[in-house]
Parts: C-alpha cells; structure tokens; sequence
C-alpha cells in the first residue's frame, strides 16, 4: 500500500491518543520506518501489523479499528490534498460511492502502483443501495463501513452501511446495505 495509508493509520492513532500512543503501536508491529512517504509503495504486512498493533493498543477489535480508519480516511485525504478529486466524484454519497472506480482511476495516474479496490452500486429506491466491493486484499471490508459514514459526515448526510455477504462466508465479493439521506435542517 501506499505511504498514503500508513500515515493515515498514524494521523489516526495520534488523533486518538497522541503520540505516545502513535510510537506505542508503532513499536508493538515492529515498524522501524519514522515517517511514511505518502506516494512511496510499502509492503501491505506493514500495514496489517499496524492495524493489528492498534487493535491490541487500544483495546478494540480489528473491526472497530478498520471502521475507525475508514471514516478517518475520508477526511484525512481530503485535508491532505485529494478533497478537489473527492468533490469532482459527486455531491451525495450514492453519487460519490458510483464514482469511485472512475475516481481511484484517476489517482492511478499519479499513483501507477496502485491497487484499488472496485466498487458496485446497485441502487435500490432513494435512500438505499446495495454496494459491491472487490478486493484482492482480505480482511479489510470493516473498513467500507467506516469509508460510507465518513462520506456522510463529509458531505452533510446520514449514511450507514451494514455488511450482508462477504469472503468470509465463501462469496467472491463484499456486500453492504448502504442507507443515505440528507441530514434534517
């Protein structure tokens, strides 16, 4: 994964606990590295460990920790940079969720290395949909909870989603039941 991600996970752990915290989990997955380089490629173990360490650290399950990353990712990219590209993928979260194969599409040109997940949206009526995720890398689909209501929270609506399927069970992909809806004025 890209330093991008890392970096996310200590912005997290120091957001949560601060530094002590940051170098606790750090030193508990056996990471050497100081500093991520954000466009640099690291190998996905590093990443792993880190989540794994967080879980041990602060006392929550890997899901919980994933959730936590996901929604955290959304606003900590669009701090670091990428909220133009973000915004370019749609103003609601159905609408960002259906872009964003054409939105990691984008990031590939600057990120060649990168490997993305996919993304289905099936819609279901108004304020619900069925979305697909696909991913060669396991154990991460807590993380799409966390991404759509860090979306919601982005972009000034209630989204939740619930995991109905998954690898775990045997299934080739990910599903979650994704409910949007403006937030009352």
């Amino acid at each position: 994964m890209y330093g991008l991600v890392n970096t996310a996970v200590a912005d997290l752990a120091r957001a949560v606990g601060g530094e002590d915290t940051w170098q606790a989990i750090r030193a508990r997955a056996g990471v050497t590295e100081v500093a991520f380089v954000g466009m640099t490629g690291y190998p996905d173990e590093v990443t792993y460990r880190l989540v794994q360490a967080a879980s041990e650290e602060l006392g929550l399950t890997t899901e919980q920790v994933l959730v936590a990353f996901g929604r955290h990712w959304v606003t900590f990219t669009a701090a670091e940079g990428w909220g133009p590209l973000l915004q370019a993928a749609g103003g609601s979260v159905a609408e960002v969720l259906a872009g964003l194969d054409a939105l990691h599409a984008r990031i590939s040109l600057m990120m060649p290395e990168l490997r993305p997940p996919s993304f289905r949206c099936e819609p279901i009526d108004a304020t619900s949909l069925v979305l697909h995720y696909y991913s060669d890398r396991p154990g991460l689909s807590a993380m799409v909870v966390g991404l759509v209501e860090g979306l919601g929270e982005l972009l000034g609506q209630e989204a939740t989603a619930r995991q109905t399927r998954g690898t775990d069970d045997g299934a080739d992909h990910d599903e979650f039941l994704v409910h949007h809806a403006p937030r009352p004025t």
